[in-house]
């Protein structure tokens, strides 16, 4: 896998909890609004979107550029982000 940011990595490092949609690598000011927006305001909220989709990754992906309109790095570090925690916590 290639190198994560710090917010991967203690994104990853714990169980989700409560954490905010922001907390989530990837997810910056501007698609974290678009996220609360659609009515994803905490972390888990997106990890449901994720297990709706059978944790498929590429359907995950998807489905943030159609609905929230995510490109480039940030698609790409929110689904490792979201896969990788799910992988370590489930």
């Amino acid at each position: 896998m290639s190198t994560t940011s710090q917010k991967h990595a203690n994104f990853v490092a714990e169980p989700m909890g409560e954490k905010e949609v922001n907390e989530v690598a990837g997810v910056g000011p501007t698609y974290a609004k678009r996220l609360q927006e659609k009515g994803f305001e905490k972390a888990y909220q997106l990890l449901a979107q994720y297990l709706l989709l059978s944790k498929d990754e590429e359907m995950f992906k998807e489905w943030l550029k159609d609905e929230i309109e995510m490109k480039g790095k940030h698609l790409k570090d929110c689904s490792n982000c979201i896969t990788e925690w799910s992988r370590a916590f489930m």
